[in-house]
């Protein structure tokens, strides 16, 4: 699950793939915007075929909350 996100998130947000941990940050160590969230929100609803709430999306901090929530919402 990890990698795939990973993935998702060096395309997305066009950052090298190495520099992404799950303790990495969006918005202080990939200083994504709101917009860049958004659409990597999107695919990640696209690549999975689900529908993150907007209550979830507000919790959503660095890549490990991602994974851990699609670990619970979807499995491994």
């Amino acid at each position: 699950m990890f990698e795939k996100i990973r993935s998702l998130v060096a395309e997305k947000l066009n950052v090298d793939i190495e520099d992404i941990k799950m303790e990495t940050s969006f918005s202080d160590d990939l200083e994504a915007d709101s917009i860049s969230l958004f659409e990597l929100v999107m695919s990640i609803e696209d690549e999975f075929d689900i529908e993150i709430d907007d209550d979830n999306i507000e919790s959503i901090s660095t890549v490990g909350d991602i994974v851990h929530y699609l670990e619970e919402t979807i499995g491994n």
